[in-house]
């Protein structure tokens, strides 16, 4: 699963867009995965704050014995709340859920607050969460701190975003002969050619550790963006 909340830092940059959607198409050259992404975002600001919401697909992965079809979908979709329109502190309540290829994804309820850094032409963003999660049938009390951050450079030509998720969730990974964990983490680096207002392209790794399997990982994607 992805957890990519760029369309907030892209509002941010290019203030004058009032709500902003985009489309990302991703190949996953990490081992044993050779499949393709689809990333679908929406991203819309209101007086009263802000509503955010991704849908992600994986299409068809032989290494997961999905030879045709999905072996992946998950969405997650978020509010976040304001009365001033010069607030950086806001709260917010977030819902995940999803299925893959092994079986369903928890679902999951967060409630917490977020607050921004930015500079003046908000070329660099970086907004921080701290959040209470709900994951049901496992953890009625858990927690997960985020991180997202953007940075565009060279006339907006080039921009450097991302998230960084720290959460905990008790894992049982005995099947595959492994340690059980209490702690999960992923971050989502990616690196943007903005070739014009609505197109494009770059790379994203996925790092972590304890998510899709046991220890850490890093997965690297070649990807385009096409931005409504």
């Amino acid at each position: 699963m992805k957890r990519i909340l760029f369309s907030l830092i892209a509002i941010m940059a290019f203030g004058a867009v009032a709500t902003a959607q985009n489309l990302q198409t991703h190949y996953d050259f990490g081992k044993d995965r050779k499949m393709i992404t689809t990333t679908l975002e929406m991203f819309k600001p209101d007086k009263y704050g802000s509503t955010f919401f991704f849908v992600d697909m994986d299409y068809s992965s032989d290494s997961r014995d999905v030879d045709n079809g999905l072996s992946l979908a998950y969405w997650e979709i978020a509010r976040s709340f304001k009365w001033s329109e010069t607030q950086k502190f806001e709260p917010r309540v977030e819902f995940n859920s999803g299925r893959a290829y092994f079986g369903p994804i928890e679902n999951c309820w967060l409630a917490g607050a977020q607050y921004t850094f930015n500079n003046a032409d908000f070329s660099r963003v970086l907004t921080v969460q701290a959040n209470y999660k709900n994951i049901k049938d496992k953890h009625d009390a858990s927690f997960q701190l985020t991180a997202v951050w953007g940075v565009h450079f060279m006339d907006r030509k080039f921009s450097f975003t991302g998230f960084a998720d720290f959460w905990k969730e008790d894992m049982d990974w005995s099947f595959f002969g492994d340690e059980n964990t209490e702690f999960r983490f992923l971050t989502e680096p990616q690196i943007w050619y903005n070739a014009c207002e609505n197109f494009s392209f770059g790379s994203e790794i996925e790092i972590s550790s304890n998510f899709a399997q046991n220890g850490f990982q890093v997965n690297p994607t070649l990807a385009v963006k096409w931005t409504f």
